[in-house]
């Protein structure tokens, strides 16, 4: 065999791992689309539009909890993940049970809640090359389902969501560019109306330490701007700011926050806005993979309220 048919050959087989790769969270939030489960599917196109300012996001809002929380999560020798969570927010409690199996391109996730609902999610990936399929409902709500299809190009990638509901939702979005400069938009679409329900456009600039991003939502009655910068390769100590202005209100709210690497172990995080709401989490790694999550919010303008605190204890045997 040639060289070039070698280099062809390795070529093809990255491409094919970078589109079946499947990593799960230990202490991810469920949802009806994606159960702890984070997928990369093109590591070289631009990525899908909701990742457009996600960074700054997630380390501004992630683990700040305001309910205590503890799950579990184990994997038999056969590749079945099975999860358990319960958690408790004010007076109410509620628990779950999950599965999740991974065979081939396919992941099939299903989980069972104390309001007796089983939500189930089957993903495909490479049915159609460069492509990932997702297919959602609950029971016994048969209206929930959900059907998604990802398309992924080196320098483009588009979205099609059609929810199963009455009235019937359309979600399309297609961001353009490269992992280092995009841009892109969704709309959504009723169909018993005839009406447009959202339309979102957002510009993303991203390099290997940082990513800014500028975004208008609300139907252009929003505008949000954002940066984040990671100071270490792990990107565990990172600050971040974003500012957003609501035009039909002219409200504006500016946040800064950051995160910082104690050790090996320890992350703490704080943020504060110009509204006066304060928050600091403090993570720990009590055994390999197992995390304790302590979180709370304080509003600097009425001390006198009671703060809010979170607990979080994240089990991985």
């Amino acid at each position: 065999m040639g060289r070039g048919s070698l280099v062809s050959k390795e070529r093809d087989t990255c491409k094919k791992n970078s589109l079946t790769n499947i990593n799960i969270h230990p202490h991810a939030h469920s949802g009806l689309n994606f159960v702890g489960v984070e997928q990369t599917m093109n590591n070289n196109g631009p990525g899908l539009f909701s990742d457009i300012g996600k960074k700054a996001k997630d380390l501004l809002t992630r683990d700040y909890l305001s309910d205590q929380k503890i799950s579990f999560q184990t994997t038999t020798d056969a590749g079945v993940t099975l999860t358990s969570a319960a958690t408790k927010k004010g007076g109410q409690s509620s628990g779950d049970v999950g599965v999740l199996y991974k065979y081939k391109n396919a992941l099939l996730d299903v989980k069972l809640d104390t309001q007796s609902t089983v939500a189930t999610t089957l993903t495909f990936t490479d049915i159609v090359p460069s492509t990932k399929t997702i297919a959602s409902f609950k029971l016994p709500d048969f209206t929930s389902g959900k059907l998604e299809v990802q398309y992924f190009h080196r320098h483009a990638t588009l979205t099609s969501a059609v929810a199963l509901n009455h009235p019937q939702t359309i979600d399309l979005s297609a961001t353009i560019g490269t992992p280092m400069f995009s841009f892109g938009a969704e709309a959504g679409y009723e169909s018993s109306s005839s009406e447009l329900t959202k339309y979102t456009a957002g510009i993303s600039v991203n390099k290997p330490d940082s990513s800014a991003s500028i975004v208008l939502g609300d139907k252009g009655d929003t505008i949000r701007a954002s940066y984040i910068h990671h100071f270490d390769l792990l990107k565990k100590t990172a600050a971040v700011g974003e500012i957003s202005r609501r035009l039909s209100t002219n409200e504006n709210t500016f946040t800064v926050g950051g995160s910082y690497a104690v050790d090996g172990l320890t992350v703490v995080k704080a943020k504060l806005n110009n509204h006066g709401k304060l928050g600091a989490v403090l993570q720990h790694e009590i055994i390999s993979k197992s995390l304790v999550t302590i979180s709370s919010e304080l509003d600097t303008n009425a001390l006198d309220k009671t703060p809010k605190f979170g607990l979080a204890l994240a089990l991985k045997p």
